[in-house]
């Protein structure tokens, strides 16, 4: 299940709740339930962080094959050019061919860098705000269950009586 799924249920879980008796604020909770979800939550956030992290590597891979290209197509250009040089009659058009070439070849390493960057600075960007919602939720959460362990402590002595209903 995503986590953002598990956080959506554990919410709903809580505001599903029967309430306190006397309280507004108060409702009674599942343990088992509640700790079954978290539980779930802590296993799927690990499997999210191995996505990024293969992400990354993605993107790693992504520009080293890209820097390759680019070497590959500068070192054409260069072994080109000077093929070009060593012919006498067509000196002069072959150092301008070479020149474009290898202008055209920068152009296009330096277009894929800035694709693969633009790419995995969009993967990054959408992965930290899922994170950023995941964290939020986890954090109100973890609020609403404070919030309740107060509750089911504030009492003192009355835990120990039964409940008047």
């Amino acid at each position: 299940m995503d986590p953002l799924d598990c956080i959506d249920e554990l919410i709903a879980m809580v505001e599903q709740a029967r309430s306190v008796p006397m309280s507004r604020n108060n409702c009674m909770v599942d343990r088992g339930e509640m700790i079954a979800a978290l539980d779930e939550m802590r296993a799927e956030l690990p499997a999210d962080l191995r996505r990024a992290a293969a992400l990354l590597d993605e993107r790693d891979k992504i520009m080293e094959a890209g820097k390759r290209e680019a070497d590959r197509i500068i070192s054409e250009g260069e072994a080109e050019h000077a093929r070009l040089v060593s012919v006498n009659e067509i000196t002069v058009s072959a150092e301008h061919e070479g020149a474009r070439i290898i202008s055209e070849a920068r152009a296009e390493a330096q277009r894929l860098r800035e694709e693969v960057d633009d790419y995995v600075d969009t993967a990054l960007a959408n992965f930290e705000q899922f994170l950023t919602r995941a964290l939020a939720s986890i954090e109100r959460g973890r609020d609403k269950m404070h919030a309740l362990r107060e509750i089911g402590t504030f009492g003192g002595d009355e835990a120990e009586r039964p409940l008047p209903f």
